[in-house]
């Protein structure tokens, strides 16, 4: 991203890993972060102008998708995702300095953070009540205040609220991450890396047989390979769905091109959200007789015949 100074839209309170996505994303930049309350907020801000881009979670590998961002990208005002990371995921249990773990009523934090720590949970405070958070920083700032006896937060929220780490590492699974994603108002994607993911939305004309084999068919025909792939009610009735897609490869890219092109002849509707570098910087896979080279021979062996 650029040097220069811009505003920055995120999941807020201050200590999120969002926040921490954030400064991992423009680690060199002059950012003016602004923390929101959800990740509605958080979009609409650059939508509004308030902001010229924002981060917000958007898959984590123990819970899966956050339907929250996925809904907002496929129904909301036209945003492009310009860039991706992918943030380690370990909570730890904050609470004001001389809390005892026998003293702890109360845990709170976002239900994703109860979800990846919930075997811990029982082992550790059973008789707990869990208070679920609008994010793990607003845990935090509600156990600075004593309005909750705990939080599970990032371990650096500690330092943010005044408050003493209880136990550290905290997670069922080890390992987890969460992607994080940057956007901001439509226009031109990065230019390829070779290692580069692209983000859509394909909206069914009709409910019938078939309807989601046509999508993938356009991905496998051509070798595109799918990384994600989930289906979303549109809200519009029951059988109502939309497929969020995330598939290797770049729009500028002939395959990838192509294969959009047979999701928008299929489709009532594509929404594009971006061509963008991978944040685990996996090189695309091109497949023999799939590289750009390739396609503008047989296009030219296409035009002789025609």
């Amino acid at each position: 991203m650029s040097d220069m100074s811009y505003r920055c839209a995120y999941l807020g309170p201050a200590g999120t890993f969002t926040e921490a996505a954030l400064r991992a994303l423009d680690a060199g930049s002059h950012v003016v972060a602004v923390p929101c309350q959800t990740i509605q907020a958080t979009l609409d801000a650059v939508r509004t102008g308030a902001a010229q881009r924002a981060v917000v979670p958007i898959e984590n590998s123990v819970e899966g998708a956050v339907n929250a961002t996925l809904d907002e990208l496929a129904t909301g005002k036209d945003l492009i995702i310009r860039a991706e990371v992918l943030l380690p995921i370990a909570f730890a249990l904050l609470a004001r300095p001389g809390t005892r773990l026998a003293d702890i009523k109360v845990v709170s934090g976002h239900p994703q953070a109860q979800a990846q720590c919930r075997q811990w949970l029982a082992a550790q405070l059973p008789y707990a009540e869990w208070r679920p958070a609008s994010s793990n920083a607003e845990a935090a700032r509600q156990a600075a205040e004593g309005q909750i006896g705990a939080a599970l937060a990032g371990e650096f929220a500690a330092g943010v609220y005044g408050l003493a780490v209880l136990a550290s590492d905290i997670h069922d699974r080890a390992g987890a991450v969460t992607r994080f994603v940057a956007v901001s108002l439509p226009g031109p994607p990065p230019p390829p890396t070779g290692a580069d993911r692209t983000s859509v939305v394909a909206f069914l004309s009709d409910d019938h047989p078939g309807a989601l084999m046509e999508i993938l068919s356009q991905f496998a025909a051509r070798w595109v390979n799918l990384t994600r792939i989930e289906s979303r009610p549109t809200g519009e009735g029951l059988g109502r769905y939309c497929f969020s897609i995330d598939c290797e490869g770049h729009v500028a890219e002939a395959r990838v091109g192509e294969a959009l092109m047979g999701l928008r002849r299929t489709c009532s509707d594509v929404r594009f959200l971006g061509s963008y570098p991978r944040g685990d910087s996996g090189r695309t896979m091109v497949r023999p007789g799939t590289s750009d080279a390739e396609f503008a021979d047989a296009l030219a062996w296409l035009g002789r015949l025609r």
